[in-house]
């Protein structure tokens, strides 16, 4: 049996943010409860989210979309892995738009997962967090934060918190009413009254930091 599910109660998280952070707790029935993100339910491959999580960085959502797009007509398949890239050789991922580096991310990537290193959602449900991100973050290219998004997003995981991403540390700026961002330390030291709920309390920090009195849709983030 898997230890660990996929989503979490967003009902029982914001109940207890509610209660433990009377700041967070001012803004929360501002926006209003969040819903349980519907990629929770979704089907989900960790190697081809791994392979488009690399394609994405630094670029603006609509580039990379259109360098994805190339690598698969490339490949003749929407499915990223050691079987599929391995299709095609380097000169033609360069090609299709890939940066040298991120072509040797994802002949890395593809080498892990043929070595089995890269655990699939079955592995993933007995693994916690810290074990997936010890796991994900030795392939060239992944960072932690990368799995983060990953874990939250994707894995329903209840209990991350993102340290350094400038959105969330700048929502707990908000929250707090900071002069400035918060380290990820001072982050990491103010997010432990959050727990077990600290993804439903980064997601309300996301939604806080883009916040600016109008109705408008939230920012796209990573695996969202």
């Amino acid at each position: 049996m898997p230890r660990y599910r996929r989503g979490h109660d967003v009902d029982a998280a914001h109940a207890h943010l509610l209660r433990v952070d009377r700041r967070l707790a001012g803004w929360m029935r501002k926006l209003g409860p969040l819903p349980a993100m519907p990629e929770w339910r979704k089907a989900f491959d960790p190697v081809d989210a791994l392979a488009r999580a690399i394609l994405f960085q630094q670029l603006s959502g609509k580039a990379a979309a259109t360098i994805v797009g190339r690598v698969e007509a490339a490949i003749g398949s929407k499915r990223l892995h050691f079987d599929t890239l391995g299709r095609v050789d380097d000169a033609t991922l360069r090609g299709c738009g890939v940066s040298a580096n991120k072509t040797l991310a994802l002949r890395d990537l593809a080498a892990r997962e043929q070595d089995g290193d890269i655990p699939d959602l079955r592995r993933m449900s007995l693994l916690d967090d810290g074990q997936i991100i010890a796991a994900l973050t030795p392939v060239r290219g992944i960072g932690r934060w990368t799995v983060e998004m990953m874990l939250m997003a994707r894995l329903g995981r209840p209990d991350v918190l993102p340290v350094d991403d400038l959105g969330i540390r700048k929502g707990a700026q908000r929250v707090d009413g900071l002069q400035d961002m918060p380290s990820p330390r001072q982050l990491l030291e103010r997010g432990e009254r959050w727990g077990p709920y600290r993804s439903h309390a980064s997601r309300y920090l996301w939604r806080i930091a883009d916040f600016d009195g109008t109705a408008r849709a939230p920012t796209p983030r990573s695996q969202e």
